[in-house]
């Protein structure tokens, strides 16, 4: 159980990350839930987790790619709870493109989202869990952190850094209580995925059942999506005791997509 200990989970209003903030209230952790959806949707995702799991929610719409937004929602967490001690960095933006067709503005704001932010939750968080020598923080990469497709640099790109901020941050805070990991997911049902995946199966004229097998066959091998209960529990399970000793590593869970 993690009764006593803070959960901020950036991008976590829905889809993974509002499953990562659930589970980790049901294991009792107070949750910072994050995102820039419409409010009313907010409190409600809030409401519900309070209301099943009896912890402490509060909600940030802070705008990650800037750095005084991110440092008043640090702030905040700290003034309400003291201290972030679990910090999961998941949120994302996914601005598609090939190198020579993605303009500046789109690679900017990936970089700032997908990237920078976590870089500055991460220094923001790390003095405090220092001192009470203790902390996790978790880095949500990707597959393609690990491999490559068209037009999505900026996505590959930042997801791929992200596993160099993993590595770096879990040997510079090594000695000090505190783990950094990065999951990779293959494909979840988020609502961008199932939206494309209806597209498609409308413009080919298919069912959306055989649009989702004709998308996961060539992803992953176990023919399914990756369950975003199954991210959501590594991340918990990283959170608790039993994860003291894994830091520093990238960790798949794909649906066994990356098998070479």
């Amino acid at each position: 159980m993690l009764n006593g200990k803070t959960a901020l989970v950036t991008g976590s209003v829905a889809g993974l990350g509002y499953a990562m903030a659930e589970a980790l209230a049901q294991q009792k952790a107070n949750i910072i839930l994050h995102g820039l959806e419409p409010l009313a949707q907010a409190q409600k995702a809030s409401e519900r987790l309070q209301s099943m799991y009896g912890v402490s929610v509060i909600h940030s719409q802070a705008n990650l790619t800037k750095v005084s937004e991110i440092e008043a929602l640090i702030q905040l967490a700290q003034q309400r709870f003291g201290s972030v001690d679990i910090l999961i960095n998941n949120a994302v933006i996914r601005n598609l493109g090939a190198i020579d067709s993605l303009d500046t503005p789109s690679w900017d704001q990936a970089l700032a989202v997908n990237l920078s932010a976590a870089f500055h939750t991460s220094r923001l968080t790390i003095p405090l869990m220092k001192q009470n020598k203790w902390g996790r923080i978790i880095n949500i990469s990707s597959v393609y952190g690990q491999t490559a497709t068209t037009n999505r640099v900026a996505y590959i790109t930042t997801k791929t850094a992200l596993i160099g901020l993993t590595r770096s941050t879990a040997i510079d805070v090594a000695k000090d209580g505190i783990t950094c990991n990065a999951l990779c997911p293959g494909s979840v049902p988020t609502p961008p995925i199932l939206e494309k995946i209806s597209i498609q199966a409308k413009s080919d004229g298919i069912t959306m059942e055989q649009a989702e097998r004709d998308y996961i066959s060539t992803r992953h091998p176990t023919g399914r999506f990756v369950a975003m209960t199954s991210v959501a529990s590594f991340a918990v399970f990283l959170s608790s005791e039993a994860g003291k000793d894994i830091t520093g590593a990238i960790l798949p869970v794909d649906g066994g997509w990356t098998i070479e």
